[in-house]
């Protein structure tokens, strides 16, 4: 055994002796008296309770030690006594108190190296005839108009109780009289607390709480009185509005503030301090400089609906980084009234799929109503970018062309031909197209010159147009001569018409069909017809050096088209056909709806006339539409020269 653990067995022995000698041979650490007295009245329990067992005075979780109690009086141990004294380690009960026991009472602490001493003191008093309470009273104050609450000073009893799991029960008492609890304005809560609704300064009187209990086989009870009095200027506990507990979700990287709203019922001035914590540190900074920083209190007043005055405080980052999330941030107000407190969860944006979602759903929308508003009207919106943005097309006046359309369309005697097509050829195709839209037809029959053979006629003014628009009705294509149905055959067609044109150039005559036959009219009035069709379609098909624009002038029939060529079927399958028939039909049911009024009739044909030929007419519109563009915008000679190849 070493010299330490001797020396401190042997103090250890001398300690217990002087239990026996008297405590004041002992040179102990003197803690002095206690600073709070406890007072009672005689036949009352009285609890005297040491300081010393505490981490503060000594390590009493791992050093041994025991506890003895002394009558400074008298200098002797305070030991058990049946319905009177009681000693459980630090705590000295009286169970039933008496006079005598008024006095000082010495703890003392031994360990196995030192000791230590502290003093309480009891003071028991005689009640005061003629009234009920203490005469020691406690003093609190209430608020006046308000709800509040009283507090019993005995909770160093209750807390002693609750650990020796002894039951107990607590009844007030105004003056003399007994409260009851829920009747009229009082409420008990929380065992030691009274609760007072409506107070008033009548409520201003002696509150007498009393806890009734069994300890050492004695049931007893200790009370205290405590003197309260209303006043006018008050304050109730505060009212904490925000946060609520609750979670907020914020954006990393973001700046972020969230306040802390404090709600004080009173009149005056209340003196509370709102305050935020993080990791149960207080944020007390206010410079923005800080990531992490707190705004000054701020306070305003309110008169309604409740009287009373509103503190905030805000929290604010100016960066929110990956250790600011998943943690608890909690605004805490003291106030004498207590220390409520709420907290909020700072929590992740999550990525937000319902934006990009909408976004896209929008984007989705707006592309469909852009494309049906397009195929509705894609020939206005084609027609109106070309007026009034003509600089984004090439002139085409430098392109070697000298039509803008070669009119192809069953000539008379010919198959297919009629006065309505010839009229609609003659006359009001150049009405519309080259006096109101100012294009430049070629159009056989009027424009070929006297003598020219027929072969070269076709091919060069094919040639020195930028469309074709090839007119047709369901026999042009359907007649008995004619004898060829299939672009396979068109070279064979072309040598054909070739020979023919050959054998009868010395036959040409001066006449309204540029050319003429005695004997065989209608051979060259078809053989153009073929040169036309083969020519377009070769072109068109073949090369693709041409655009043909095939215009009908009356209905087809599914069993009329099946006998077309397949190349004009191919055509017409892969970039539709302008129906002027369509215009015919609905000119028919104008001239229906104005049956019946004669004067407006013949009025109203020539209106129908004038209507037909305006530009403004959805075919015409789409003739134009399909029709070269009238640009603005300068060629280049190298690319002009391209163009005429």
């Amino acid at each position: 055994m070493d010299l330490r653990s001797t020396l401190g067995s042997l103090l250890f022995f001398h300690g217990l002796c002087g239990i026996c000698t008297g405590f004041l041979q002992e040179n102990c650490t003197n803690y002095m008296l206690q600073f709070e007295r406890v007072f009672s009245v005689p036949g009352d329990i009285a609890m005297l309770n040491s300081t010393l067992v505490s981490p503060d005075v000594f390590n009493f979780t791992a050093v041994p030690y025991n506890v003895t109690w002394y009558n400074s009086k008298t200098g002797r141990e305070m030991k058990d006594q049946m319905g009177r004294i009681l000693v459980l380690g630090e705590t000295l009960w009286f169970l039933n108190v008496t006079m005598e026991d008024d006095g000082d009472y010495v703890t003392i602490v031994r360990t196995p190296t030192w000791c230590y001493r502290q003093s309480s003191k009891l003071v028991v008093d005689r009640p005061v005839a003629g009234e009920c309470g203490r005469p020691k009273k406690a003093g609190q104050t209430l608020s006046m108009g308000g709800t509040d609450t009283l507090s019993c000073p005995l909770k160093g009893y209750t807390y002693k109780l609750d650990s020796y799991n002894i039951t107990y029960s607590i009844k007030w008492y105004k003056g003399c009289d007994p409260i009851e609890d829920g009747k009229g304005k009082y409420t008990y809560r929380d065992i030691t607390k009274l609760k007072i609704d409506r107070l008033e300064p009548q409520n201003n009187s002696a509150y007498t709480c009393t806890l009734t209990f069994t300890l050492g086989g004695i049931t007893g009870s200790v009370s205290e009185t405590i003197d309260a009095w209303v006043k006018e200027d008050y304050c109730l506990a505060p009212e904490v509005h925000e946060p609520a507990n609750e979670i907020i979700k914020a954006k990393m990287g973001s700046s972020f503030t969230k306040r802390c709203l404090v709600f004080v019922l009173c009149a005056g001035k209340p003196i509370v301090d709102v305050i935020w914590l993080v990791r149960g540190d207080f944020i007390l900074d206010t410079q923005p400089s800080d990531r992490i920083y707190t705004s000054e209190q701020r306070l305003w007043r309110q008169d309604a609906p409740r009287k009373g005055v509103w503190l905030e405080r805000l929290l604010m980052f100016s960066e929110l980084r990956e250790e600011d999330f998943h943690i608890n941030y909690t605004c805490r107000v003291y106030s004498d009234r207590g220390h409520p407190e709420e907290y909020f969860t700072l929590l992740p944006e999550d990525p937000n799929i319902i934006l990009p979602g909408c976004m896209f759903g929008g984007m989705m929308i707006l592309f469909i109503i852009s494309v049906t508003i397009y195929y509705l009207f894609k020939v206005d919106i084609v027609l109106w970018f070309r007026r009034t943005f003509p600089v984004f097309y090439t002139n085409k006046d430098m392109d070697g062309k000298l039509y803008d359309a070669y009119v192809a369309y069953p000539p008379p005697c010919a198959v297919g031909y009629s006065k309505e097509v010839e009229t609609f050829a003659m006359q009001t195709l150049p009405q519309v197209m080259e006096k109101a839209c100012g294009y430049k037809l070629f159009i056989a029959g009027r424009d070929c010159l006297p003598g020219q053979a027929i072969v070269n006629s076709v091919e060069e003014n094919i040639q020195a147009s930028r469309r074709l628009l090839l007119l047709y009705t369901a026999s042009t294509f359907t007649g008995k001569r004619h004898t060829s149905s299939t672009s396979s055959n068109n070279n064979n067609n072309i040598t054909k018409s070739s020979n023919i044109s050959d054998n009868t150039e010395s036959k040409t005559r001066d006449d309204s069909n540029c050319m003429s036959f005695d004997d065989s009219e209608d051979v060259y009035l078809d053989t153009r017809q073929q040169l036309e069709c083969v020519a377009a379609m070769h072109r068109a098909l073949l090369e693709g050096s041409l655009k043909v624009v095939l215009v009908e002038l009356e209905e087809i029939t599914p069993a009329q088209l099946a006998l077309f060529p397949e190349s004009v079927r191919h055509l017409r399958k892969k970039q539709g056909a302008m129906c002027w028939w369509k215009n015919l039909k609905q000119r028919q049911r104008w001239k229906t709806c104005m049956r019946g009024r004669e004067d407006e009739e013949k009025g109203g044909h020539d209106m129908h006339s004038l209507a037909s030929l305006s530009p403004s007419l959805r075919f015409w519109k789409e003739m134009r539409y399909h029709m070269p563009v009238k640009g603005k915008r300068a060629v280049h000679p190298e690319k002009t020269t391209l163009l005429n190849l």
